[in-house]
């Protein structure tokens, strides 16, 4: 008969089995600059991956669920196309439809399933939330526009499958990383002296690191009692002003420049809102559940990037 420290010994083996053993997760979205961070993470742990390309989505249901969903241990979704563009009728319809269609199929499979995915992770924007108000995951102040019904529209559809597997939304940050995201169509004009903020420079900017959202990924997936919408953002906010000034000095370049909103607005027409405004978002979900960020702060981020 086991004692209770025998007990303890037994339960503590139990999962760090779990933790450790091949797990098998399939990725949508994997070629993209998170996509492939989150892959390379994944395969770097032994674990084994079955990728979700465009040409996927176009498979039978069937089939679909046969091959990229069924007895998988976890489903992360990333697909869609890129939000940063000019939004003319068109490209708000790419938007919308890499996003909800894509969602809605993964979903169906998963209801399907004989064998379900013990997890969904699927793909959000900080863009839910309005600008003025300070934001965690009981927020109830959300944005109204495009993005934020786009937002709400797409985790909907995630949402359908919560009774029967667990479903985790990352509501994310601008994601800081070289080769790839906001930062490659910074570093140039940051490097020869020409860095800008965007008009007064006040909004507020929530971000996180790659390294650090690559690992919230694995950590959702191996801790069960992280569920619902979960800001993926760093503990620290900043403002566009104070992320200028500290992009600036890490690439030891003044960074005076302003760009006005107008002439966003003239480049990227109503989709200019994605870089003119912003939200100040907190992990509160994250840190209670005991993630650690590698880099809390934007001078700590943009160190590690850049020296």
């Amino acid at each position: 008969m086991l004692g209770k420290k025998d007990c303890k010994s037994n339960d503590f083996l139990l999962s760090f089995r779990f933790k450790m053993r091949i797990m098998e997760v399939t990725i949508s979205g994997s070629s993209g600059f998170i996509g492939s961070a989150v892959l390379r993470k994944i395969t770097s742990r032994g674990w084994t991956a079955r990728i979700i390309n465009r040409q996927s989505f176009e498979m039978p249901d069937d089939e679909f669920l046969e091959k990229k969903i069924e007895g998988a241990d976890a489903v992360i979704n990333l697909a869609g196309a890129p939000v940063i563009r000019r939004w003319t009728e068109e490209g708000k319809k790419e938007i919308v439809e890499s996003r909800i269609a894509t969602t809605r199929k993964i979903a169906n499979a998963i209801g399907n399933a004989k064998v379900k995915p013990k997890v969904l992770i699927s793909a959000s924007a900080t863009g839910i939330y309005d600008p003025v108000h300070e934001h965690t995951e009981e927020s109830r102040e959300l944005a109204t526009g495009f993005l934020a019904d786009l937002c709400r529209d797409w985790e909907k559809e995630a949402a359908a499958v919560a009774e029967i597997t667990r479903v985790v939304v990352f509501r994310t940050g601008l994601v800081l990383g070289t080769g790839g995201g906001m930062l490659k169509r910074m570093e140039t004009p940051f490097k020869v002296g020409l860095g800008a903020m965007i008009g007064n420079g006040k909004q507020a900017f929530s971000w996180i690191h790659l390294e650090d959202l690559v690992s919230a990924f694995v950590f959702a997936i191996e801790q069960e009692q992280v569920r619902g919408a979960v800001n993926a953002v760093a503990p620290y906010p900043t403002t566009n002003y104070h992320f200028t000034k500290t992009f600036g000095k890490v690439m030891m370049q003044p960074a005076f420049l302003r760009i006005p909103e107008f002439v966003l607005r003239m480049v990227y027409g109503e989709g200019a809102q994605t870089l003119t405004t912003g939200q100040k978002v907190l992990p509160r979900k994250l840190l209670q559940s005991g993630f650690s960020f590698l880099f809390p702060t934007v001078e700590k981020a943009l160190v590690n990037l850049y020296k």
